[in-house]
């Protein structure tokens, strides 16, 4: 596939993601514009206290990601004729509040590329990677949330537990 984006990294991590590392490693010489996403855990959700969550991916996620990925790339274009670096990461496991639960970063020669790209990957990723979050609340009580659907898998089924949230 010839394309003018550059994949650095797409990957799905048990680990904790770096902002930094993120945009530190899609930075080059033909760079003018370098953004980033950082979707955060946050201490609420529909009036509820959020304690903390866990993300939990179909053996397909990774597949799916690298497929939305190069999707984006074939409508990716520098309008000098340089390569967009692209550098996304969507955490799975047990994660806190405060910590990133997905990074995208992205450097182009111009902000407006830069920007668009990194937009229409975190809505592809949220829309279809299929991951799925459990909230555990202050009271108690948990909640399954779906973040991305295989497309053929039916709502409820034991391989996409989150998807009557949607």
């Amino acid at each position: 596939m010839d394309t003018n984006l550059e994949v650095v990294a797409a990957l799905l991590s048990s680990a904790p993601i770096s902002v930094d590392a993120a945009m530190a490693a899609v930075e080059s010489d033909t760079a003018g514009a370098v953004v980033s996403f950082s979707g955060i855990v946050r201490n609420h959700d529909a009036g509820k206290q959020v304690a903390r969550l866990s993300y939990s991916a179909h053996p397909l996620a990774q597949g799916v990601l690298d497929s939305v990925v190069a999707s984006v790339a074939e409508g990716a274009a520098d309008p000098d004729g340089h390569p967009v670096r692209v550098w996304v990461a969507h955490r799975v496991g047990p994660l806190e509040i405060g910590e990133p639960a997905l990074v995208a970063a992205v450097a182009s020669s111009h902000r407006a590329e830069a920007f668009a790209v990194c937009s229409e990957l975190v809505e592809r990723i949220k829309a279809e990677v299929p991951i799925w979050k459990e909230q555990f609340f202050t009271d108690g009580t948990a909640e399954w949330v779906g973040a991305g659907a295989l497309p053929d898998a039916g709502a409820g089924t034991a391989d996409n537990p989150g998807a009557e949230s949607q």
